[in-house]
């Protein structure tokens, strides 16, 4: 009698105790399932905040520090000195070009693979056919890292500061008020025999009455004895 009393009770026990615990077990199951909704939710909505592209106030005020500088160094420096109207398409654009471009990648997130990809394509630009100079490389330096300061989104005054440092010591290196601006012009001379070291004095005078020029010194590039040519690069100052 005991042991069929200690059944039922255990029985009524289990009974009343199992939907207790199904009910806390799909409690449990429904919380966990809504913190990895959530977690995922947040995952998803960080991810997104990141790789989207704002175009905002802030990203015309820069575009506009930009234009602005790069339009007081074609003015009042580039143009004055080498006047290369063809040239100054090229500067404007590969300004525009870099500072969207680093906009992007600053907001976006690449594959590592895509970076690179990205970088083989620009390491591949070379400008041979044109016979770029060396001062014309650096005003494209000069144009491409304004392009990229101002894409990454500096405070205004900042930015003002950095474009007006680069605008002044450019001005300042490319005029005549520190160094005397020294010029180049390509030669191709018939008088071979003028090349020797010991006319060098000669080799000058005559350049100087053939172009009207002041050359103070030349630099030989190539020599054709079977055409009796030379290529030369005659300086003067400007």
């Amino acid at each position: 009698m005991k042991t069929v009393k200690f059944l039922a009770t255990l029985l009524l026990f289990l009974t009343l105790s199992f939907p207790m615990h199904a009910v806390m077990a799909q409690s449990n199951d429904e919380t966990s399932l809504t913190e990895e909704y959530d977690t995922k939710d947040k995952k998803s909505e960080k991810k997104k905040d990141k790789d989207v592209v704002e175009i905002n106030k802030k990203f015309f005020l820069c575009l506009l520090i930009d234009i602005t500088t790069i339009l007081l160094i074609i003015v009042f420096i580039y143009y004055p000195n080498y006047k290369k109207m063809d040239n100054i398409f090229t500067l404007i654009v590969f300004n525009v070009v870099i500072f969207l471009l680093t906009f992007v990648l600053n907001k976006v997130k690449i594959s590592m693979g895509a970076a690179f990809g990205l970088f083989a394509v620009f390491s591949m630009l070379r400008y041979r056919t044109a016979g770029i100079s060396m001062k014309d490389m650096t005003y494209i330096f000069i144009f491409i890292a304004v392009g990229l300061i101002s894409a990454i989104q500096l405070e205004y005054s900042e930015l003002a500061i950095v474009c007006a440092i680069i605008f002044a010591v450019t001005f300042l290196l490319d005029s005549n008020l520190i160094f005397k601006r020294e010029l180049s012009k390509y030669i191709l001379f018939e008088n071979i025999d003028l090349i020797k070291p010991e006319c060098e004095g000669d080799l000058l005078d005559e350049l100087r009455k053939r172009t009207g020029l002041k050359i103070h010194r030349v630099s030989i590039l190539k020599i054709n004895y079977l055409r009796d040519l030379v290529e030369l690069n005659a300086y003067y100052y400007d």
